[in-house]
C-alpha cells in the first residue's frame, strides 16, 4: 500500500469547537506517520488535496447488531446462520459507507465474520465483538417459549448466536471463559428486562450481585472487561458495584445511579435511534401491546437519561442497537442526540469516548501521529451542522479505513 498526503486539512474532533488551521497528513502502513502545518516530503505519495473538506475521525458505533436482521429477534429461529451471514455482509458495508469505521458488536458476531473483514473478504468496520450475551433463565436472552419445556438445541439457527443461558457462579464463570475462548473482545450480560423479549418485566433485575461479580472477575483475568444490558436504576447501581464497565441504554437511570457510575469510572451508553425506529414499525414487525407499551416508557426517557448522566460527569458514548432492516438509521442517532447535546460533544462520544471505551485510546477516534489511519473527508463543517453525517455517506467523499480506501470521490494529483 503506496503512502497517501492529504493536504490542506482542516481537523474536526470532539475536543474543540473548532476546525484547526489547514494542515497535511502523511499515511503510511495503515497508520497516521505525520502531521504538520509545512509542507511534507513524500515524493512516491498518493496526493488527496483536502481544501474545502473537513477532516474528521471515523465514526464509532459502540452498541451495534448486523446479526439481528430482524426487528421481531424470534423470528430469527427459521433463519439459518448462512443467510445470516449473507445479510449481515450488506449491512456491515452500509455502515462502512456511512462513516462507521468502527463497530462494537453488542452480541451476534462470531470470530469468523471478524476475521472475514480483517482478511478483507468482505467491506465493513473492525469489529470488537462480545460473543452471545449471558443471560439467566427468564431472562433477557431467553427466547424460548412458554411452551417450550427445557433447553432446546440451538445448533441451526441465527437466535443461538445472540444469547446463553447460565445461572449460579460455576455456570456464568465457565460461559464467561466460553465465549473468551471463542473470541470474544468483551463480555456482555443482561442485567435487566428490556423491549425485545416477551416474558421478562422490564424493570426487573437479573442475575445476583455475587453472579456478577464472578463474570467481571473472569473477564478481567483476560484483561477485557463486560458490558451490561441495563434499563432500571437498580439493575445499573448492582451492575456498577459489581465492577460492570460499561452500561448499555441506561434509559431508567436516577441521580443517585448516574453519580455511581461516575464516581466507579463506568460509562453509559444510550441507543435512542432504535426506540424511535421501532416506535414507527414495531408493529408492522409483530410486536405485542406489552412490547410497545415498554417501547414508550424508555423512549420517554431516553434524552432525559443523557442529561442526568451529563450532570453527573458521566462519560458517555454513542450506540444505536438497530435491528432489521432499519440500518439505514444508523446516523440518526446523532440528530436525537443534538436535541440537548452540541455537534462536538456528540462527535466527542463517536469518536474519542467510544475509542477509550474500546480500550484504543490513540489509536481509534482521533487524527494524532501514530493513530490508526481511520479518516473521513467531509463537504462542510460537522461542528456547525450534523446533518453533513446523515443520508447514507452523500457527503462523506473519502472514507479511509486503516489506510485503505473504500470510497474517494476526489481526485488524486
Amino acid at each position: 500500500m503506496s503512502p497517501i498526503l492529504i493536504t490542506n486539512a482542516r481537523l474536526v474532533d470532539g475536543r474543540s469547537e473548532l476546525p484547526s488551521d489547514p494542515c497535511n497528513l502523511l499515511i503510511e502502513g495503515g497508520r497516521i506517520r505525520e502531521i504538520n502545518n509545512a509542507s511534507i516530503e513524500a515524493t512516491d505519495a498518493r496526493i488527496i488535496d483536502a481544501d474545502g473538506y473537513y477532516t474528521m475521525p471515523g465514526l464509532i458505533d459502540c452498541h451495534a447488531h448486523p446479526f439481528l436482521a430482524d426487528t421481531n429477534l424470534a423470528r430469527l429461529r427459521d433463519v439459518p446462520p448462512t443467510l445470516m451471514t449473507a445479510r449481515a455482509t450488506n449491512i456491515l458495508r452500509g455502515m462502512l459507507m456511512r462513516g462507521f469505521t468502527t463497530i462494537r458488536d453488542a452480541a451476534g458476531a462470531d470470530w469468523g465474520i471478524k476475521q472475514a473483514i480483517e482478511e478483507g473478504e468482505i467491506a465493513g468496520p473492525r469489529l470488537f465483538i462480545s460473543g452471545r450475551a449471558l443471560s439467566q433463565t427468564g431472562g433477557h436472552g431467553d427466547f424460548r417459549r412458554r411452551t417450550d419445556n427445557g433447553l432446546l438445541c440451538h445448533c441451526a439457527h441465527a437466535l443461538a448466536y445472540t444469547s446463553r443461558l447460565a445461572d449460579g457462579l460455576d455456570e456464568v464463570r465457565r460461559a464467561v471463559r466460553e465465549e473468551l475462548r471463542l473470541g470474544a473482545d468483551q463480555i456482555k450480560v443482561l442485567v435487566s428486562g428490556g423491549i425485545s423479549s416477551k416474558h421478562d418485566p422490564l424493570e426487573a433485575g437479573q442475575y445476583s450481585p455475587e453472579e456478577i461479580r464472578v463474570i467481571v472477575e473472569e473477564a478481567e483475568r483476560r484483561g477485557t472487561y463486560v458490558l451490561a444490558h441495563a434499563y432500571s436504576a437498580h439493575a445499573i447501581k448492582v451492575a456498577l458495584e459489581a465492577g460492570v464497565r460499561t452500561i448499555e441504554h441506561a434509559n431508567l437511570i436516577d441521580k443517585e445511579a448516574a453519580v455511581l457510575a461516575a464516581k466507579k469510572g463506568a460509562y453509559v451508553v444510550p441507543t435512542l435511534v432504535t426506540y424511535d425506529v421501532l416506535a414507527e414499525k414495531g408493529a408492522i414487525g409483530g410486536w405485542s401491546r406489552e412490547m410497545l407499551e415498554d417501547l414508550q416508557t424508555v423512549r420517554a426517557a431516553g434524552l432525559q437519561a443523557i442529561e442526568i448522566c451529563k450532570e453527573a460527569g458521566v462519560q458517555i458514548g454513542l450506540g444505536t442497537d438497530l435491528l432489521g432492516d432499519n440500518f439505514d438509521e444508523q446516523s440518526r442517532e446523532l440528530l436525537i442526540r443534538s436535541e440537548i447535546e452540541s455537534p462536538r460533544e456528540i462527535i466527542n462520544s463517536a469518536t474519542r469516548i467510544n475509542a477509550e471505551i474500546l480500550r484504543q485510546e490513540g489509536q481509534l477516534g482521533e487524527i494524532s501521529e501514530g493513530a490508526i489511519a481511520d479518516i473521513l473527508l467531509v463537504d462542510g463543517n460537522p461542528l456547525e451542522d450534523l446533518r453533513l453525517l446523515q443520508n447514507q455517506g452523500e457527503h462523506i467523499h473519502l472514507i479511509m479505513k486503516q489506510g485503505k480506501i473504500f470510497k474517494n470521490t476526489l481526485p488524486c494529483l
